[in-house]
């Protein structure tokens, strides 16, 4: 995980206040086991900032993660 990979939760963390699924944006990279991930809602507000183990967050991706056949 690298700073502003967009990420989901592979479980919930009741005291962060960040459910399973939940999407964020890493905007810090702590440690190599650990980044700080900002949750916000789809208004851009912030509803929680909280350090998140690498291994419970899953990398979101946009675009094909390999090239599409050649025809």
């Amino acid at each position: 995980m690298k700073v502003l990979d967009v990420v989901a939760t592979l479980r919930a963390f009741p005291e962060q206040r960040v459910g399973r699924g939940q999407v964020g944006t890493v905007v810090e990279e702590l440690n190599r086991d650990h980044v700080l991930v900002e949750f916000a809602d789809l208004y851009g507000v912030t509803h929680a900032i909280a350090p998140i183990p690498v291994n419970q967050l899953m990398e979101l991706k946009y675009s094909p993660a390999w090239p599409p056949p050649t025809c």
